[in-house]
Formats: structure tokens, sequence, C-alpha cells
């Protein structure tokens, strides 16, 4: 696995949902951008919240968490925990 499939694997989320859970537990990791502040990646969080929605859930909590600086570059990372929740 080279260095650009292992920055990919670590800002990625899981699928879970699909089997008709009532609760399904995601995690996104928000990367910092490499020049300036904030985060480089709010889409990808943004659509996991949108792509959930439209299987018919909604977010019921999420958390994160500090994961620090690690690889090239450094740049802190955060751990986004959510919890959807089946509607109807």
């Amino acid at each position: 696995m080279g260095f650009l499939d292992k920055a990919k694997e670590e800002s990625s989320y899981s699928n879970a949902s699909g089997q008709d859970l009532h609760y399904v537990v995601l995690q996104v990791t928000l990367k910092e951008k490499l020049l300036g502040t904030g985060s480089g990646n709010l889409t990808e969080l943004e659509n996991v919240i949108n792509a959930q929605a439209k299987k018919g859930y909604r977010l019921h909590t999420i958390t994160t968490t500090n994961g620090g600086s690690k690889g090239l570059g450094g740049g802190d990372r955060i751990q986004a925990t959510m919890v959807f929740e089946k509607i109807g």
C-alpha cells in the first residue's frame, strides 16, 4: 500500500447502513488542511450525513476526538463518530 492509498484509507468511512438496521454508527476522519486552518474534507462529512438521510436515517448523535498529528506534513486528525437512527 502506497502513501496515497494510506492517506485515502485514513479519511474513509464505513458503509454499514443499508441492512435495515435501526441504528448505524459511522466514523469519518477529518484532516486539517496542509495550508491554513480548518478541515480539508468537511464535504466528506456532509456527504456521509446526506447519504444516510437518503437511506431514511437521521443523525442522532455526533462525537469527536482529536487524533493528533501523524503522517507526512503533520496536521491534526479529528475522528467524528456519528450515530444515525432509522426514521419510521
